[in-house]
């Protein structure tokens, strides 16, 4: 525009030297003058959207305005500092690979919303590096992505990179391969384990450091690996940790994260210490204030709700409860995290499990009972949260509105109108593998020498009589026994002993066995090795010569099995088995949640994606299906089941965490 005006002037200026005064020159040099004043007031308007960008980047981390940074999150003797100006950590914990990545801007805006300043997510070792030699930083697992997503909406983020992260998942988040070393002690500073944190290291962290706070980015504090007071085997392995994350470049904030009766365990010097609990009381605060006197104080972990186990009930706490104990920790000047905010699904086989007092696998869901339910639904706690935040708002701004929700459908039933044995099916599982003796799953030539990880082995060998089979607890965690493909009974942690039915003949006995979920928590993480872990006895002697079949049940072994010989499905199929039905959904496919009344126990993958485990004794009686994993048209249901089905497959529009108990 300023090259037009000027243009305009250059041509007017001759004809004002003539002295020319008519019309025509008139309207020319008042249309000039217009001209002139229009560029102006362009001009002004530029520059007062560049003025409001900057201010605003001055205060939030948009990713799109990148600059250097001098001085980060710091901590004097009462507060947090940001950039030198007072800041306190309003946080919730919302992790990317709970939820699905078509939903992360929803579930983050919602977050926004509420009236939350940081994101706070941990990243999961074992899905990022699931092979020794593989590693996957891509679609739902694009921790850069989703880092620089929370930038763009204005979130600040805490990394808790583990290697440890709990997390309420398998081992943890350790990489199963790693019990492949019999000697292995992880969370320690043995040298396989630092080895393979250091090489996993290598890959995570230079991701990271572009997107710390002093580069520009929304990073703003790292955990240094997480409740090291609860294992606690190697006083020199924490200061190990950090400094891998130092050496790689992270120079954010540094702070630990423990529960509130084991602060001095889990410390390193240099480090700010904070705190796990979901009940406030001074004595609390006494013991975080011995240990750490002149720091701020901050909750890492305020627990919104708690995990489920299979056989238990579903555990809420009361919106009046978990808002009146925030509240406290707010009015004392504290910074706090929401774990969880949102809690999101854990998909496939990554549930943990608990064995104190005894064994107990996690459920597949992950709604923690958090202020934004497991399909983003706003809860009465998310309303009373934003009320609480809103006034914790130090910057005087509305709240963004809150995000309308999305459609949630009831589907037509699917048809189960095709099975397939699971014996038909071991020929694509990957084996079969000879062994004298059984091997466990993490020790097993699959996956490229990886092991296996999640899912199932059947382990077969051959018997010349009946008797009395005894499994030593060696069975881990579930086994469904069979004889010449005949169900005779159950193996688990609590039925250790099976009669087998009397016979001369040569017969195969056969043993389907589960890893439900190793525990993600406690001293015994080197300890949990799944499948046959030990020598099976039948009348006292020890079965031997083992034929093993890998039955993960990845994706690329789902699609494989479409080549299968599925048949029509008869009036009585056998079990185990998978059950082949079609799911229509038209135009834009909506959130729904599955349900299969009817059946016992197994697994459903929607267009060959596995949504997790259902098992009839509950608390869980609904899996959900997000409506990103669905097609517009025909979608293929497959459900895998152990013992009983009644062949359909239902879609509801509503959840079922089943009976409710609350946290005491």
């Amino acid at each position: 525009m300023g090259k037009a005006v000027l243009g305009n002037l250059n041509e007017a200026a001759p004809c004002k030297s003539k002295g020319s005064n008519s019309p025509s020159m008139a309207v020319l040099r008042i249309r000039n003058v217009h001209k002139r004043k229009y560029a102006l007031i362009c001009l002004c308007i530029v520059c007062l959207i560049i003025y409001k960008c900057l201010s605003l980047f001055s205060s939030t981390p948009l990713m799109g305005w990148k600059r250097s940074r001098k001085v980060g999150l710091s901590a004097n003797s009462s507060q947090f500092t940001l950039e030198g100006e007072p800041f306190r950590i309003l946080g919730g914990s919302v992790h990317y690979f709970r939820v699905p990545r078509a939903y992360w801007r929803d579930r983050l805006m919602k977050m926004k919303a509420c009236g939350i300043n940081t994101l706070t997510t941990c990243v999961p070792w074992s899905l990022h590096q699931p092979e020794k030699g593989a590693f996957n930083f891509h679609t739902q697992l694009d921790l850069e992505a989703y880092i620089s997503l929370a930038g763009e909406l204005g979130l600040w983020v805490i990394l808790c990179p583990g290697p440890y992260i709990s997390a309420d998942i398998d081992l943890g988040g350790l990489p199963s391969w790693l019990l492949r070393d019999g000697s292995m002690r992880v969370r320690t500073t043995h040298p396989g384990f630092t080895q393979a944190v250091n090489t996993y290291f290598d890959k995570l962290i230079p991701k990271m450091v572009p997107l710390q706070f002093k580069k520009g980015g929304p990073i703003i504090a790292v955990q240094v690996e997480n409740e090291y007071e609860s294992f606690a085997k190697d006083q020199g392995y924490m200061l190990f940790i950090k400094e891998a994350l130092q050496s790689r470049g992270i120079n954010e904030l540094l702070l630990t994260s423990h529960n509130t009766n084991t602060l001095k365990s889990g410390s390193v010097d240099g480090v700010i210490q904070s705190v796990k609990l979901q009940k406030l009381n001074q004595r609390n605060i006494q013991e975080l204030n011995a240990v750490q006197p002149n720091s701020p104080s901050m909750v890492m972990e305020y627990w919104t709700g708690w995990y489920d186990a299979w056989g238990d009930l579903h555990h809420v706490l009361p919106p009046e409860d978990m808002v009146s104990t925030v509240r406290k920790i707010l009015r004392r000047g504290m910074s706090v995290n929401l774990y969880m905010f949102h809690g999101g699904s854990s998909f496939g086989f990554m549930t943990g499990a608990v064995s104190d007092p005894s064994y107990r696998a996690l459920v597949s869901s992950y709604d923690y009972d958090a202020p934004l339910s497991e399909a983003g639904e706003y809860t009465a706690k998310y309303h009373l949260l934003r009320d609480l935040f809103s006034r914790y708002n130090t910057r005087g701004d509305n709240l963004p509105d809150m995000p309308t929700l999305r459609y949630r459908e009831a589907y037509e039933p699917a048809i189960m109108y095709q099975h397939l044995s699971l014996w038909d099916a071991l020929s694509f599982a990957e084996g079969p593998f000879k062994s004298s003796k059984p091997i466990n799953m993490e020790n097993l030539p699959a996956n490229n020498a990886n092991g296996q990880s999640y899912g199932y082995t059947l382990y077969e060998t051959t018997i010349n009589s009946g008797g009395l089979l005894q499994s030593g607890d060696n069975v881990r965690d579930r086994a469904l026994v069979f004889v010449d493909r005949r169900y005779i009974g159950l193996f688990k942690h609590q039925n250790l002993e099976l009669a087998v039915p009397d016979g001369k003949e040569k017969r195969t006995l056969s043993f389907l066995v589960e890893n439900c979920g190793r525990v993600h928590h406690g001293r015994d993480l080197d300890k949990q090795h799944k499948g046959l872990v030990g020598d099976i006895l039948l009348n006292q002697i020890p079965l031997r010569d083992f034929t093993t079949y890998s039955l993960d049940m990845k994706p690329s072994f789902i699609d494989s099995l479409f080549q299968a010989p599925w048949k029509s499905l008869p009036e009585n199929p056998s079990f185990p088995g998978f059950f082949l039905g079609r799911l229509f959904a038209y135009s834009y496919p909506s959130d729904t949640f599955v349900k299969l009344p009817g059946w016992d126990k197994g697994v459903v993958f929607i267009n060959g994606l596995n949504l997790g485990r259902y098992w009839s004794i509950g608390p869980q009686q609904a899996l959900y299906l997000p409506g990103p994993f669905l097609n517009s048209g025909i979608n293929q249901v497959i459900v895998f089941e152990e013992q009983e089905g009644d062949y359909k497959v239902h879609f509801e529009d509503s959840p079922d965490l089943g009976m409710a108990a609350e946290i005491q």
